[in-house]
């Protein structure tokens, strides 16, 4: 499969078949997605390989607290989590609400759950004294974690990034025995999808680029 059709084509799966994703399939992607750049090629990325349904149960508990408040908040008409537009659901109105089973479902069912940390000892947060929630660490793990789902689509497995277990980072980091200073980025399910999308929808080019200025002419095709 040619890389543009991987880029194409590699979509957020949640729900999976009863495949098998063996170890020497998911050896090979790790192989391949490990070459993702981090800041200095510190390399504090790592990735825990939960095939354990036990414990993957205990990851889809750990994110079920933010799916509810996540839940919630769409339900409000909001976007859920936002740091810029304070949410007016209240801590009631959230632990009334029944999350969506798909935000935790996709934990239960995959074959295997990748729990990607990065080293916090390690990264250069050039913007911890900013006044606005910190993103820059996140240029030290994601694209690992996103090499992993371009190499899965290339081999027909597929997955998607979940965040939702980080609000409860501490509970994550005693059920897989994490060091405190490695802060838990994402989790992954992967396996067989039921579905392979073919066609994603995305904004094009001229809505999300612009020259010389943010309010600058729209950058089109030539």
């Amino acid at each position: 499969m040619e890389l543009g059709e991987v880029m194409r084509t590699t979509f957020a799966a949640r729900e999976f078949t009863d495949a098998p994703l063996p170890d020497d399939a998911l050896y090979e992607i790790l192989e391949l997605a490990r070459f993702a750049p981090s800041g200095g090629n510190r390399q504090g990325n790592r990735v825990v390989v939960v095939r354990d349904a036990e414990t993957r149960e205990a990851l889809a508990k750990a994110a079920e607290p933010a799916a509810r408040q996540y839940t919630a908040q769409i339900n409000a008409g909001e976007n859920p989590w936002n740091t810029i537009v304070p949410t007016k659901v209240t801590a009631a109105d959230v632990a009334a609400t029944e999350p969506f089973a798909r935000l935790t479902d996709s934990f239960r069912q995959a074959q295997v759950c990748l729990v990607f940390l990065v080293d916090l000892a390690v990264v250069a947060s050039m913007d911890k004294d900013l006044d606005r929630i910190g993103v820059i660490s996140g240029a030290s793990i994601y694209p690992f974690v996103w090499n992993v789902l371009l190499a899965a689509r290339e081999k027909g497995y597929a997955g998607t990034i979940t965040t939702l277990a980080s609000a409860e980072e501490p509970k994550v980091q005693a059920l897989l025995g994490v060091p405190a200073q490695f802060a838990v980025a994402a989790v992954v399910p992967l396996g067989q999808p039921v579905k392979q999308l073919k066609k994603l929808r995305r904004n094009p080019v001229e809505a999300i680029a612009t020259v010389g200025r943010f309010d600058g002419p729209a950058f089109g095709k030539p």
